[in-house]
């Protein structure tokens, strides 16, 4: 797939122009998200990767179209997993409901820019190593085994590095200043609530880009697929947790449908590493397939979930709602706990 600069520039400065136009609209009526204005904005980002798709179709073939679609709808479900920390971090930084679209368009951009980085590293390894396939699928197969157990990864983002970093290099206050980043009082500079979180959620993205980047390299070793695909992916992650923030625990199976679809790759990215590596006649399995059984998985899993859920209704988020319990009592004491007052420099106002 020959992808020319000026496509890869033009792409860029489109989705700079999306989050512009958004950011201005937020700015301009900043207010409480509905389901109704989020189901909207969803349509709005699905359409937008399903024309960006034929796009694809038209200039390079329905290989790429296919690559490019598997591996946004495997980001995209595999975000919905980011959701549940989302809320927990929202919660524990007690953002206000009327700046939270806010937080997540800038925390996706930061992570947008954290994943672009690593999807260069991950096709120059690709491109270097072929024993980079093996990895990945380990990696991913490792992943699915941990998600069927339950082993999901949860944040606490008192203990976030980069959140940790900026309130030593700055110190911060305990309340929001509407949406300011950085407050000055006394002659003095103050980080707000609304910079950590933002930071917070950014940079917490990318442990599950470690676990979502090498599965969507299994679908296309493009990085301009790999890197729209993601980009498409986490610009309609914002509207659909306005959408879903009550309907994610009933998805009781979600764990196990991700994990499936993980291990599918992962045992994908292996066959195509053999095949690569070695003489052997291992069969390897075609992007069609890929799709088609992502998309029954993720079917499946819903279908499944709702069933279970509507037969006994006590099963309606036990996990989630019971870490997200959890966070909510947590929350005030993690928030101050980011201006440490044990730290001489913080003179909070």
């Amino acid at each position: 797939m020959d992808v020319p600069v000026w496509l890869w520039l033009a792409t860029i400065a489109g989705l700079v122009a999306v989050i512009a136009v958004d950011l201005a609209i937020v700015d301009s009526r900043p207010h409480v998200f509905g389901a109704r204005e989020a189901i909207r904005w969803v349509i709005f980002y699905v359409a937008l990767a399903v024309a960006f798709g034929g796009f694809i179709y038209w200039a390079y073939g329905s290989q790429y179209a296919g690559e490019f679609f598997g591996g946004y709808i495997t980001e995209y479900s595999l975000s919905i997993d980011n959701l549940f920390v989302f809320i927990v971090i929202m919660s524990s930084f007690a953002v206000p409901a009327i700046h939270q679209h806010r937080v997540l368009l800038v925390g996706v951009v930061i992570a947008l820019i954290l994943r672009g980085i690593m999807i260069a590293l991950g096709a120059a390894a690709i491109s270097a190593f072929a024993v980079t396939f093996y990895l990945f699928g380990a990696l991913l197969i490792f992943t699915a085994i941990r998600l069927a157990k339950g082993g999901e990864s949860t944040a606490d983002p008192a203990q976030n590095p980069v959140v940790r970093l900026a309130k030593r290099i700055m110190p911060t206050t305990d309340q929001y200043h509407g949406r300011s980043l950085i407050v000055r009082r006394e002659g003095r500079r103050y980080a707000t609530p609304m910079l950590l979180v933002m930071l917070s959620i950014g940079t917490t993205d990318l442990l599950f880009a470690l676990d979502s980047i090498p599965a969507i390299f299994g679908l296309t070793q493009e990085a301009y697929l790999v890197f729209t695909a993601n980009a498409f992916a986490l610009m309609g992650l914002r509207q659909l947790y306005f959408m879903v923030n009550g309907l994610l625990d009933k998805l009781v199976y979600l764990s196990i449908g991700l994990a499936v679809i993980l291990a599918f790759i992962g045992i994908k990215l292996i066959l195509e590493a053999v095949h690569q590596t070695t003489d052997l006649p291992v069969p390897t399995i075609s992007i069609g397939v890929s799709l088609a059984v992502i998309a029954f998985v993720l079917l499946v899993t819903t279908v499944a979930s709702l069933w279970a859920v509507r037969r006994n209704p006590a099963l309606t988020g036990a996990a989630g709602k019971k870490l997200h319990e959890e966070e909510l009592m947590r929350g005030s004491s993690e928030l101050s706990d980011l201006a440490d007052p044990a730290d001489p420099e913080d003179d909070r106002p």
